[in-house]
């Protein structure tokens, strides 16, 4: 079974011309319109309303502050690390030459 032809679909025309009349076709296409119509607007409707509550469930990726630059840590004065020293050598180096 292949495709409907020329010859087939003009005969289809003649026998829905011939069933429903002249003046019933406009009313049966403005009918099946409508119906098209309201299909395509409630499946976009439905589409809609999922890609809501898609966007709605997606966690976000964070967002950079937007009050200003981020301001640089501080540094401790150096007098203190000095004295705070963690190298054990370095404080029997000073403690000799405090002797």
């Amino acid at each position: 079974m292949g495709s409907f032809g020329p010859f087939e679909i003009i005969l289809i025309f003649l026998v829905v011309l011939l069933i429903f009349g002249a003046k019933r076709i406009p009313e049966i296409a403005r009918g099946l319109g409508r119906g098209i119509r309201e299909f395509k607007d409630a499946t976009s409707e439905f589409s809609r309303e999922l890609d809501m509550e898609e966007r709605r469930d997606r966690i976000d990726a964070p967002r950079r502050p937007s009050q200003g630059q981020p301001q640089p840590r501080e540094q401790a004065p150096a007098e203190s690390s000095k004295n705070q020293s963690t190298d054990p050598a370095a404080e029997q180096k000073s403690s000799e030459s405090a002797s």
